[in-house]
């Protein structure tokens, strides 16, 4: 899992202030953090279906969130996308 000092470097290099968790980007920034833990922690443990099952509800979150961020404000989308590395 991602521990709190990474929680709080993802916080301040995507959000407005520190205290800023809700907003869109932070909370797709997070969510891949979890995406990136979860697919290595597959890797090591293949039977762990349980863990699976979560790692494709979190890609599906994200994939709304940026579905909603991408109608919501396209050039904060885009930087947000080639910050983080999701599209190629």
């Amino acid at each position: 899992m991602i521990d709190k000092k990474q929680k709080q470097k993802i916080v301040s290099e995507f959000g407005k202030n520190e205290s800023d968790t809700g907003s869109v980007g932070v909370q797709i920034a997070l969510i891949t953090g979890r995406i990136k833990y979860l697919t290595e922690h597959l890797k090591i443990n293949k039977k762990d279906h349980s863990s699976k099952r979560g790692l494709l509800k979190l890609v599906g979150q994200r994939r709304s969130l940026l579905r909603y961020y991408q109608k919501k404000d396209l050039e904060a989308y885009r930087m947000l996308i080639s910050k983080l590395g999701l599209r190629k």
